[in-house]
């Protein structure tokens, strides 16, 4: 490879619980997306950076395209295909162990009118049939044409230097974006507001986590006790999803924010006061102006 410095940007799409947050997390070698067993669990287009002394590689993890069934749907359907425009790669990430189905198809065939090169990944690998997810790669491979497969586990991280290897191939030489030190371009506030969903994600069951958001109302930093106080609303959907929210006596809500506190701390490097509670806005993912409250930035749609 030329000593000279190459950088560029790589999109993640896939459909949705394929792991595309923890490849990007493994990648980049730190926690910036959330993860969650539930499908479309990263609602923003989120950038994450990779640097090294000889080049750069920009991340962008995208909301996993689906049949989208209200207006957030809408948002996190186009902003996955805005991702596909003016990238040196596209890595085409597909769940190895749940098999391919109609969905990937359906992504694949969205890719054949892309100029940019795309790389099939095959994750779940360790934990998938490997015949038969070979056969299935290869009859997908065949039908997208991509310009080359890679099997992995984001995981466990086999394969992932490997995946790193391919796409520094690909980017041409030019500028560093960002500086050494950054790997993500999210603002705090969106940082902490996912932290916290994911806590919630993981902990609470069917319909609800859909139809919660998170805002930071507040963040101050205490310097004379090396503590951040931090005051973060849960919104959700119904009043009936307010009282799951919460739990008995409050022990959901107390779970969601002891689990969510300790990777802030991780994240800030600092001391948390995290304080949470749950307010209700009905209908709020049909609500453009509700969701910019929320984070969501929905200027180019």
């Amino acid at each position: 490879m030329s000593n000279k410095f190459r950088s560029g940007f790589a999109a993640i799409v896939g459909r949705p619980n394929v792991g595309k947050s923890t490849l990007m997390n493994a990648l980049v070698g730190e926690k910036i997306a959330i993860i969650s067993d539930k499908p479309q669990t990263t609602r923003n287009r989120i950038q994450s950076v990779l640097t090294r002394e000889n080049y750069q590689i920009v991340f962008v993890d995208t909301p996993g395209i689906h049949k989208p069934k209200n207006k957030l749907g809408e948002y996190m359907v186009k902003a996955a295909q805005n991702s596909l425009d003016d990238m040196e790669a596209i890595l085409f990430v597909v769940d190895a162990a749940d098999g391919i189905g109609y969905g990937d198809r359906m992504i694949a065939e969205l890719l054949q009118d892309i100029s940019s090169p795309v790389l099939l990944v095959a994750n779940k690998m360790d934990i998938a049939d490997v015949d038969k997810a070979r056969k299935q790669l290869e009859e997908l491979h065949k039908f997208g044409g991509f310009d080359d497969i890679v099997e992995i586990s984001a995981l466990t991280g086999a394969n992932i230097k490997e995946l790193e290897e391919k796409l520094v191939s690909y980017l041409p030489e030019g500028p560093k974006y960002y500086p050494d030190d950054m790997i993500t371009d999210q603002p705090e506030r969106v940082i902490l507001a996912e932290i916290i969903r994911e806590k919630a994600l993981q902990l609470l069951k069917e319909e609800v986590p859909h139809g919660i958001g998170v805002e930071i109302e507040r963040i101050h930093d205490r310097e004379d006790k090396n503590l951040t106080e931090i005051l973060a609303s849960i919104v959700c959907e119904k009043e009936s999803h307010k009282g799951i929210v919460i739990g008995k006596g409050g022990r959901m809500l107390k779970a969601i924010g002891s689990q969510a506190r300790k990777d802030i701390e991780r994240f800030l490097g600092t001391k948390v006061y995290l304080e949470t509670f749950v307010k209700v806005r009905t209908d709020w993912r049909n609500n453009p102006a509700t969701m910019r409250d929320l984070g969501y930035d929905l200027k180019e749609f």
